[in-house]
């Protein structure tokens, strides 16, 4: 078998800008007509408020490593600086077609539904006083500017907010103007709705447009030259030293603060801003030339998503998709007997995640639950689990709950959650030093009449009941003892000094999940060399994991068929001659964000599926707390290689990955036009339907003796096999 390299450059696509072509996935989303036009808006919406967490945290520690002098090239041979300038080019190429997208194609698409977005050049004389009378009650109580001159420094300027920068005519100074800068508030309206000549018609004017049209009143005496609207990203990355830390929730909560204030990464600013302006902005600031982004509309579009949520315009977007209740759970018996019958599979959000709520309510109130354990990564922000187990805690049963503290951009909002849980009577977990926890995992211990059985539920996604409605994720119900034994071995180790058990059905990170991946790999490969049949599928969100990467490279070569569905970064590169020529990648971008982490080995025909919350990255192998769970029941296991193969022929969403490193369309020539994620729904609506058919039809059936009805029952069964 041919040996490679793994230092050879060409074997991988850099993982910052293979972000950066999922984050142009969406924006084709954005630009594809057949959506409908409100959810284009959202998709607009969703590529600024990614670029601006891209800026944040990944262009940020790259500015670090150039700061301190780091070197060494990624997998791909790329030193930092130079991903920093390929970003660079790369992210101004999409923010331009972004915006000529939006003005383009969405403003126009807007104006023909009778939305308007205006200027205060185009104003009406009516909409002039309206906005007149607007901006002396509220908006000009509010606004604070801020003068730059030798007894007054450089304001420091809040990540993300939208300012105005001004110059003010200063004929006692040497530059004839004096530096200004006010925020647009950020507790007000971004956008401010008009009034209109019909009511069926919809104006709108932004709030920075009114500040401008009024600048002057906020500096009487001194004559405004010119006021532009501009927005600054800083370094969001926080950096806390966990072993010294005496109290993390504190040394979190500090951090906090600091990120509002980190160094300036990017600068947007209107793209007729006076030259004057940005050399100022550029030199206070230390922006480098290539940071700055000259914005030819309404700077930060993540507006949009507040347009998409105008009430009245459902016929903008997609029709609405009630999430069904798996039929397993149709009965409506209680979910802890129904469990007891078999393992229960959900695919969210085609199936509902309400019974997951559920789930955990039923058991805060059962008097014969003894306690409940729980871990939490991102929950809403009213989360009705959180408040079950809140309320079971104060049923006096023992609740211990893992809240991660330190998941990104989520950290506030968990320590709220936390110390919320605390004041009912939970136990709570502020995650473990030096790791995040990121496994999706509930126990409950129940007592029943033959003694105290487990009931676990283990999830792909996030215990969040409002990201599960538009995330794609699997969970699974079982009250298998093997994997009770497991979960509670696990929640010990998260709360105590316990050791890594070994497992009976589970496989956890950091220990041994690599290993267990590597196996499994390595399995397909001897049977691929033995002659066998060898195949590999596997579905996540992300694959930049160097070590895994050159064994599939391995198992190409080897002759092991290799299909992976990965929806945002992949550092592999397939197709290439010799090496990865058995590998397909593609990537699903719709309605819903694909999500669910999935892995499916032949094995000699035995055909093994695991559901997990790891991605194939660095940070889930060897830095988090992850699960790997295997999927038993024969008819389950079947269900999830259907989602598998039903992902595979997706010829509508799905994009194909080439040895270039860019993603194209699938060629539907002699192909049906499949979309995964509507097929998924329409699967899932059919299920409920069939089985509120068959039971109204089983009410009203006449029965003419009881050996008659049976065999009638198995003459419908054998029909519909």
């Amino acid at each position: 078998m041919a040996k490679i390299n793994d230092q050879q450059a060409e074997y991988f696509i850099n993982r910052e800008l293979s972000w950066l072509e999922f984050n142009d996935r969406v924006l084709q989303e954005a630009r594809n007509s057949k959506n409908p036009l409100f959810e284009r808006l959202k998709f607009l919406a969703i590529v600024s408020s990614n670029l601006d967490e891209f800026f944040m945290i990944r262009v940020a520690s790259l500015k670090h490593q150039v700061h301190v002098g780091f070197q060494k090239p990624d997998p791909s041979g790329l030193s930092p600086k130079q991903q920093l300038k390929k970003i660079s080019l790369r992210t101004h190429k999409m923010v331009d077609e972004q915006y000529t997208s939006f003005q383009r194609a969405l403003v126009p698409g807007l104006k023909r539904n009778d939305i308007s977005i205006v200027n205060r050049e185009n104003l009406t004389a009516s909409q002039r006083d309206y906005l007149e009378t607007y901006f002396t009650e509220v908006v000009y109580p509010v606004l604070t500017p801020m003068a730059v001159d030798s007894s007054r420094p450089f304001p420091l300027i809040l990540n993300k907010s939208l300012n105005l920068g001004i110059l003010i005519e200063n004929k006692s100074s040497e530059k004839d103007y004096t530096f200004a800068t006010v925020q647009a508030p950020s507790v007000l309206p971004r956008m401010v709705s008009l009034p209109t000549e019909r009511p069926e018609s919809k104006s709108f004017i932004f709030l920075e447009e009114i500040v401008a049209m009024f600048i002057q009143r906020l500096f009487t005496g001194h004559k405004v030259i010119c006021a532009y609207p501009y927005r600054i990203t800083r370094d969001a990355d926080l950096s806390i030293q966990e072993e010294e830390a005496e109290d993390l929730l504190m040394e979190i909560e500090k951090s906090l603060k600091k990120r509002k204030w980190g160094s300036a990464i990017r600068l947007e600013v209107d793209f007729e801003m006076d030259e004057r302006l940005v050399h100022i902005l550029k030199t206070v600031l230390e922006i480098h030339h290539g940071d700055i982004y000259y914005i030819n509309g309404p700077i930060d579009l993540t507006f949009l998503m507040k347009m998409y949520n105008l009430e009245g315009y459902d016929g903008l977007k997609y029709l609405p998709y009630v999430p069904q209740t798996p039929l397993a759970l149709l009965e409506g018996e209680n979910i802890f007997q129904t469990i007891h019958k078999g393992d229960i599979l959900m695919h969210h959000p085609f199936e509902s995640f309400e019974p997951v709520v559920e789930f955990i309510h039923r058991a805060a109130a059962d008097p014969k639950v003894l306690a409940i354990k729980q871990t939490l990564y991102r929950v809403s922000g009213d989360s009705p689990i959180v408040k079950a187990l809140a309320e079971a805690a104060e049923r006096g049963k023992q609740v211990t709950v893992l809240v991660e503290v330190k998941a990104r951009f989520d950290e506030e909002n968990n320590i709220q959650w936390a110390k919320r849980l605390e004041q009912s009577g939970c136990h709570v977990i502020y995650g473990l030093v030096g790791l995040k926890t990121h496994c999706k995992i509930t126990l409950v211990v129940r007592m029943e009449s033959d003694g105290v059985r487990r009931y676990v539920h283990l999830g792909t996604g996030n215990y969040n009941d409002i990201t599960a409605k538009f995330y794609t994720d699997l969970g699974l119900f079982t009250c298998n003892a093997y994997y009770g034994a497991d979960a509670s071995a696990l929640f010990n180790m998260l709360s105590g000094y316990s050791e890594t058990p070994g497992w009976y059905r589970l496989e956890a990170a950091p220990k041994g999940l690599r290993k267990r991946f590597i196996q499994l790999i390595e399995n397909e490969i001897k049977n691929a060399i033995d002659g066998k049949n060898a195949r590999i599928v596997a579905k996540m969100n992300s694959l930049v994991d160097t070590e895994l990467i050159m064994l599939l490279y391995k198992a190409s070569i080897a002759g092991v068929k290799i299909d992976l569905i990965i929806r945002g970064i992949c550092c592999l590169k397939p197709g290439l001659s010799g090496v990865s020529e058995n590998i397909t990648v593609r990537s699903i971008v719709g309605r819903f964000l694909e999500h669910s982490r999935i892995f499916y080995f032949y094995n000699n025909g035995r055909e093994d599926v695991f559901l997990s919350s790891a991605d194939w990255m660095p940070r889930n192998l060897d830095r988090r707390v992850e699960l790997l769970f295997p999927v038993e029941s024969k008819e389950l296991r079947q269900q999830v290689i259907k989602i598998l193969a039903l992902n595979l022929e997706d010829t509508v969403k799905a994009r194909l990955l080439n040895s270039e490193g860019k993603y194209k369309k699938i060629d539907r020539r002699g192909k049906g036009w499949i979309d995964s994620q509507n097929y998924f729904c329409e699967v899932a609506h059919h299920t409920t339907k069939r089985y509120n058919e068959e039971k109204t039809t089983s009410i009203f059936q006449p029965v003419l003796s009881n050996h008659s009805a049976l065999h009638q029952e198995i003459a419908v069964d054998r029909e519909e096999e």
